[in-house]
């Protein structure tokens, strides 16, 4: 089993550089070690060329065959991704309104063949993506719609300033835009105790410049992040050519499922999988998203 686990992710990732079937050497340490430390510094680490790069071209044209099935709908949103009636005082940054115009194919639309799902669902890259994040195991998502899943955001388009639901998040590039498409991110904006609405304001009505850090992937590059606490966006993509990225979500505790609410705003469905397990979601933090 464990020799057949080596040889599917020798298959996809430059084991050269990053050796994720060799978790006792001291390459392996070394990768994690550094990735630990970037983590805890600024909330974000990216993996250059983590995938073969003989491989990069087969990347980009698998998912780009699956974009067309992104479900997409431009939507007034707030970096909260809370109910624009919110009852929230008039300075409070939730107030501050958006458009969403990037889309999401769905996990069962990216066939089990293809790189990132091979990728999502190598026990050998849980326990990599685990030990970087300092914890003993993740857990793929029980969601079936949102586990696994390609982010579209095409020409004249943008994923705006968020949050996310998760404590960390693992994406890929997997095409890079004809241009614009740049990740900026705030390290640790706020925490799991206080909001600091102060600087998630500033950041949104844009004086809050000495707050942001920004990133250009490449494809093939896989970007380990903590994007819970960390006020985040993609910029207006521009020219011909759209950025896709693959969101390879996992949980610390099995069976997480997304919301209702959530999952058709994103997908523009639900399955029963997410009917039956309304109500009984579990919260990390009591922070506003």
């Amino acid at each position: 089993m464990v020799a057949a686990q080596a040889r599917a992710v020798e298959q996809v990732v430059n084991t050269a550089r990053y050796p994720l079937a060799e978790a006792t050497g001291a390459a392996w340490e070394s990768v994690v070690s550094s990735v630990q430390d970037e983590l805890a510094n600024s909330g974000c680490c990216v993996l250059p060329d983590f995938i073969a790069t003989s491989l990069h071209s087969g990347l980009r044209e698998e998912c780009a065959t699956v974009a067309p099935l992104a479900h997409y709908d431009v939507e007034t949103v707030n970096a909260y991704n809370i109910d624009l009636r919110s009852s929230l005082p008039d300075d409070h940054p939730g107030r501050i309104i958006v458009e969403r115009g990037n889309a999401f194919v769905a996990r069962d639309d990216i066939p089990p063949t293809f790189i990132v799902h091979r990728l999502y669902s190598s026990p050998l890259f849980q326990h990599f993506v685990a030990s970087c994040f300092g914890l003993p195991r993740v857990h793929e998502l029980g969601d079936p719609l949102s586990g696994l899943c390609l982010n579209v955001v095409g020409p004249g388009m943008e994923h705006p300033w968020h949050f996310d639901t998760n404590e960390f998040t693992v994406t890929l590039m997997t095409q890079e835009p004809t241009g614009g498409g740049v990740f900026e991110y705030c390290p640790n904006i706020r925490s799991a105790e206080a909001e600091n609405f102060g600087d998630v304001r500033s950041v949104l009505t844009g004086e809050g410049g000495h707050l942001i850090r920004r990133l250009r992937l490449r494809p093939g590059d896989l970007q380990l992040f903590k994007g819970r606490y960390s006020l985040h966006r993609v910029t207006p993509v521009h020219g011909r050519q759209a950025r896709h990225t693959a969101i390879l979500a996992y949980s610390e505790r099995p069976g997480v499922i997304g919301s209702v609410a959530r999952t058709r705003q994103l997908f523009g469905r639900v399955l029963p999988e997410h009917l039956a397990a309304e109500g009984r979601a579990v919260r990390v933090d009591r922070l506003l998203d």
